[in-house]
């Protein structure tokens, strides 16, 4: 379906794309500093699984609706932004950390904090203008099925980012479990990961751009 000369170039640039340190990179590294490594993968997992949505979205031509209706981009935008700042609240209010989790903490099992990671990706409408933007340029609409040519290049693409993404979350983890070793800096990444969630959302609030 694809040539040797597509998938290489197509490959290189989401090699360039996932080792650009991003939104994504910094709410993965977060948690896995604060949760551990098993938050750090299923934050992955949850955000790789919004990938598949945003090129399915590209594929069947629903991401142009931002383009064309810009007050759907705004509303989901805006959800996008209170959601991540509603995780802000929930992580700088819960008491313990990553070592040492209290009751409250025990609450952001691997589900949760998957099905976080796919909401935040899902609830970012410049990911599904980027898909719009990338997968189509490698598209050959003569050589099979359109949807099926985009999920193939997004799990491309997600490959790559698991191979970048789990370096950074192994890294990560062992900085986490080193600074809640420390009395002092035990809730550090807790307040990290607050803090990033608080950061995405105003970037998200006030990035009008299209």
């Amino acid at each position: 379906m694809f040539d040797l000369p597509t998938l290489a170039l197509f490959a290189a640039a989401c090699l360039a794309l996932t080792l650009t340190p991003g939104p994504d990179m910094l709410l993965i590294a977060s948690r896995s500093a604060s949760q551990g490594r098993a938050s750090g993968f299923a934050t992955l997992a949850g955000i790789q699984a919004g990938t598949y949505c945003h090129a399915l979205a590209a594929a069947l031509g629903l991401s142009q609706l931002f383009l064309a209706v810009p007050v759907a981009y705004d509303v989901v935008r805006y959800l996008g932004a209170a959601y991540l700042l509603y995780l802000a609240w929930k992580t700088i209010r819960s008491s313990g950390s990553a070592v040492a989790p209290s009751a409250e903490t025990r609450r952001y099992s691997v589900g949760v904090v998957f099905r976080q990671g796919l909401f935040t990706n899902l609830l970012n409408p410049k990911m599904a203008l980027f898909a719009l933007a990338l997968f189509p340029q490698f598209v050959h609409p003569e050589a099979g099925s359109v949807a099926l040519q985009i999920l193939l290049l997004a799990t491309v693409l997600n490959g790559i980012g698991l191979v970048v993404n789990g370096t950074v979350i192994l890294t990560a983890s062992g900085l986490g479990r080193i600074l809640a070793g420390r009395s002092r800096l035990r809730r550090a990444p807790q307040y990290l990961l607050g803090t990033v969630f608080a950061g995405l959302a105003l970037r998200l609030a006030l990035d009008e751009g299209r």
